[in-house]
């Protein structure tokens, strides 16, 4: 990784693009500073700071401690991904943006991209007003706060979601790429420092164990071993193509391999399900809490982050997702049909229908295990948690998706940027 990031800074484009990428994330992280008016920022961190393993505080990890300071981009790119999920359900629901999609060319592309920039806004107004009434409700406004002022904090989140988005496309066409990803991984990265401050003092103190620390290291070092061993692998079936004679010359017969990847769909499974998940209590959430001993207390207890149902839900969820962006990246029958026109077979199975039947046999089993091997990782913190107070009380059950995340992501840079050298240096041998 480090090799790679030498090579590509010596690269007078790729350079630029590095550059490019740290400013606009320098300027997100600049405008993760500026809170918006009318809000009592004191009084809220102290709300927060006994939200840390809800719904609220995963919201707070996600968006680089944005969401709990009130800032103009407390919302991060939550709107965005569920503006993304609901395109890419509905591209499978409604034919029309189906075939805008796939048989649309770039002219799709480009009205899908549009229809989810004003999904984004139209999601940033309803959850920008639902935190302002989180914040209303709990008397975390300065007073004398009006209508008007009212209007000015619900629209000031909901420009700070569309300048993220604008931000993360910035960084797609001009810089390294995945933008939205990469501003998702600069807010989780950039609270590692202060948690890793946190948990020196707690031993420091005696809060914490010291074993309890090098526990939790060790853990996490195995699971970033883990992700990348898993993140590379793949199964290859092997596909031989027949010989034909084209006028004087004869073409074919070479062998090669159908690749697939054990975790096709990357991290993707894991923001969206975090996003489902943590919907229900999130708007819960955003209104007055409810007194201990009623149906709403015992219901947001429940589907808290740390509690035995929302892990369930959220380990069902990556599963479904990680099948979901299976079945939407690699079409079996598509691919048995590309390899029969040219003149293409697996060996021991007939072109057609049995390739394709194999291919999803196939199919299925790998992202079954890469599903299982996301939520496992997804999951175990939030188990820990559940069994360990102490464990609990440090915010271990954020810490399995933020790391998977935060890895996942480093590894997609890593291949684009290889991915433009390589380009770069064909482009250099044909000039």
């Amino acid at each position: 990784m480090l090799e790679t990031i030498r090579n590509a800074w010596k690269i007078e484009e790729l350079r630029k693009k590095i550059l490019f990428t740290l400013f606009i994330v320098l300027l997100y992280r600049i405008g993760n500073a500026i809170p918006v008016p009318y809000v009592n920022i004191d009084a809220l961190g102290t709300y927060f700071r006994q939200l840390e393993n809800t719904v609220l505080g995963l919201y707070n990890v996600m968006s680089g401690g944005a969401f709990s300071t009130a800032t103009i981009f407390a919302l991060s790119i939550q709107p965005y991904i569920n503006a993304s999920i609901i395109m890419q359900l509905l591209t499978i629901a409604i034919p029309a943006l189906e075939h805008m999609q796939k048989e649309g060319g770039e002219e799709g592309k480009k009205k899908i991209a549009s229809i989810t920039r004003y999904a984004t806004v139209g999601i940033a107004l309803l959850q920008g007003f639902a935190y302002y009434m989180l914040i209303k409700s709990n008397g975390l406004l300065i007073e004398g706060t009006g209508i008007w002022e009212a209007i000015v904090i619900v629209l000031t989140f909901t420009a700070g979601s569309a300048l993220i988005m604008w931000l993360g496309e910035q960084i797609t066409e001009f810089g390294i790429g995945n933008g939205i990803s990469i501003i998702l991984f600069a807010s989780i990265v950039s609270r590692f420092p202060s948690s890793a401050i946190t948990m020196v003092s707690n031993v420091i103190s005696g809060s914490l164990n010291w074993w309890a620390l090098v526990l939790f290291l060790l853990g996490a070092l195995a699971i970033i071993v883990l992700i990348v061993i898993v993140t590379n692998a793949e199964r290859r079936i092997p596909v031989q193509y027949s010989k034909r004679v084209v006028g004087r010359k004869m073409y074919g017969g070479q062998s090669t391999h159908l690749t697939m990847k054990v975790n096709m769909s990357g991290v993707l499974p894991v923001i969206f399900a975090q996003s489902i998940a943590s919907l229900p209590a999130t708007i819960a959430a955003f209104f007055s809490s409810p007194a201990e001993g009623t149906f709403w207390h015992g219901f947001l207890k429940a589907i808290d982050t740390s509690s035995v149902i929302y892990a369930i839900i959220y380990l069902l969820l990556i599963i479904f997702f990680a099948y979901f962006y299976s079945t939407i990246q690699f079409n079996p029958v598509e691919i048995a049909n590309n390899l029969k026109k040219n003149g293409g077979f697996v060996p021991g199975l007939r072109p057609g229908k049995p390739t394709s039947e194999f291919i999803q046999k196939s199919l299925n089993k790998i992202t079954l295990f890469g599903a299982i091997y996301l939520g496992i990782i997804a999951v175990t913190p939030i188990i820990i948690s559940i069994i360990s107070p102490t464990a609990k009380n440090s915010g271990i059950s954020l810490g399995g998706t933020s790391i998977i995340i935060v890895v996942g992501v480093a590894l997609e840079t890593v291949k684009a940027m290889e991915a433009q050298m390589i380009m770069r240096n064909y482009k250099g041998f044909l000039d």
